[in-house]
């Protein structure tokens, strides 16, 4: 079955699996420094007897996106991944699409890097993120950019939806939890971030707005 899938999505699919596994044979303790933390020093208790020193590393944007918090979460972000990835690495080729999905998620990582440090500055506890939910939030977008009329059927509610329309809903529907602070431990300002670095790319490989290319002068 993996066979059949493109070589970057499944290296994605892969590498995410073994990295998961990892985590709980090592213990997440191992992984602190991978994980992405706000702007900043801080002490984080890890047994009730030791407390080791975190904060921000600049490879944490990018390492964050390969680590996952519970099966559940590495289930849902692979499940997308395998549903749509194949799609676009078909159409754009393995080296875009991995240049695409790489963006996304470190934009999402820049994006989260910002709303978490605002968030301890305003007197909140720091707290790490993880998970490839922005990459994935940007293989969304491309789907729904690059096949609008595609008809998706969702699992709740359980109705057929255009994927542009799809990908609107979502988009809609994060940016008020995000707002609102609706669902606590979700990084919806990250999954923003990842469909807002993506549709920066698709247009600038489209030169579109903002990205408008000047027609060459003779």
């Amino acid at each position: 079955m993996l066979g059949q899938i493109p070589p970057i999505t499944r290296a994605l699919l892969l590498g995410n699996g073994v990295i998961f596994v990892l985590q709980l044979l090592l213990g997440d303790i191992r992984f602190l420094d991978m994980m992405l933390w706000p702007l900043g020093e801080y002490s984080a208790r890890v047994s009730a007897v030791s407390v080791v020193q975190v904060g921000f590393l600049p490879w944490q944007v990018l390492t964050y996106g390969f680590l996952h918090g519970g099966l559940t979460h590495l289930f849902f972000n692979m499940f997308a991944l395998w549903m749509f990835g194949p799609a676009l690495e078909g159409t754009w080729g393995s080296k875009r699409f991995m240049q695409y999905y790489l963006v996304c998620v470190i934009g999402a990582g820049l994006v989260q890097l910002v709303v978490a440090t605002m968030a301890v500055n305003s007197g909140s506890d720091p707290y790490p993120t993880v998970g490839a939910s922005g990459g994935i939030f940007g293989v969304l977008l491309a789907f729904g950019m690059l096949f609008p009329n595609h008809r998706l059927m969702l699992i709740f509610p359980p109705i057929p939806m255009r994927a542009r329309t799809f990908v609107i809903v979502y988009g809609v529907l994060e940016l008020v939890m995000g707002v609102t602070r609706t669902q606590s431990g979700v990084a919806h300002f990250a999954h923003l971030g990842g469909m807002a670095f993506g549709f920066l790319m698709i247009q600038y490989w489209r030169g579109r707005w903002p990205f408008r290319r000047r027609p060459r002068q003779g």
